[in-house]
């Protein structure tokens, strides 16, 4: 972890979340929800459930994709591991096939299929629980965890913004290779730009980011498999200074999928993040109020 200025909620004493703040902080709020790998003791997961499946859901390493270039950027990480609570998601919306008491509550779709605030189901489809949660037990664990990350992020982007009169939020996460096979191509995109189809933030920044991410020779595509999470729609307010985009960033290239760790293609993957990192934040002219398509 890089060392800044201010440094708060550190990993060594159990916080679910970290923020390192840059010397200069200005516009920009760079936050990986994902990349968290505790799974508290009270998670009480099923039995014989292997390490792999229990972080298969989890952006790993993002955190340490893009603070080496964070410069005038302040960082937020989520460091509780997404089966546990995932920060990315409306808190309100539990399963009730998990929860007890909830039976016959309504339900979104991604909740539905066993990925709600508490997923039901690992990343690769495995039941996380042999036994449902209490409905204190589960609205504890989201105070305890999602509200405070939210709570961290809504400071920094309301700073962000009294210092600089706009606020932009870009949200990293990682795509696993398989889910976006055949997705504008047989290999698929290299990164997905999410900026809810045009509304979240103005189309200045999902331009930027494209040409940067393509100037490396990726291949970017725009809200296809993925729009944008909770955490995007929540800060879509353009017409108040508020802009938000999610990037995913396909594990092929940085990421060894069945290790977890660095992949053969680390080194290029962290010098091109750091490239469009340093071009987002020293070259985007302030974008105003507003939001169009890109």
């Amino acid at each position: 972890m890089a060392e800044g200025p201010d440094h708060r909620a550190d990993e060594a004493d159990g916080a679910p979340f970290s923020v390192v703040m840059p010397d200069a902080p200005g516009r920009f709020v760079f936050a990986s929800p994902h990349s968290g790998d505790r799974y508290p003791d009270d998670m009480g997961m099923a039995s014989g459930l292997e390490s792999a499946s229990l972080r298969s859901a989890e952006d790993a390493l993002v955190d340490r994709l893009i603070t080496p270039g964070m410069k005038g950027a302040a960082l937020l990480f989520g460091r509780v591991g997404r089966a546990y609570v995932d920060l990315n998601r409306d808190p309100a919306d539990l399963d009730p096939a998990l929860v007890d008491g909830l039976q016959g509550a309504a339900a979104s779709a991604r909740t539905t299929a066993g990925y709600g605030v508490i997923p039901r189901l690992t990343g690769d489809g495995r039941a996380l629980y042999d036994r449902q949660l209490s409905l204190d037990e589960a609205r504890s664990r989201v105070e305890r965890t999602h509200a405070p990350y939210h709570a961290a992020l809504d400071d920094l982007m309301r700073a962000a913004h009294a210092r600089c009169g706009e606020a932009v939020l870009v949200d990293w996460h990682s795509m696993p290779a398989r889910a976006t096979q055949g997705v504008g191509g047989a290999r698929g995109p290299d990164v997905v730009l999410g900026d809810r189809h045009g509304s979240s933030c103005a189309a200045a920044l999902t331009r930027r980011l494209r040409r940067s991410f393509e100037a490396l020779g990726w291949r970017v595509a725009l809200n296809q498999p993925y729009s944008g999470g909770w955490t995007t729609q929540a800060w879509a307010r353009p017409s108040e200074g508020f802009h938000a985009v999610q990037i995913e960033l396909n594990r092929a290239l940085y990421l060894d999928e069945a290790t977890l760790q660095p992949g053969p293609g680390w080194s290029r993957c962290a010098a091109g993040v750091a490239r469009v990192i340093d071009d987002l934040l020293t070259d985007l002219p302030p974008l105003g109020q507003g939001a169009s398509r890109a």
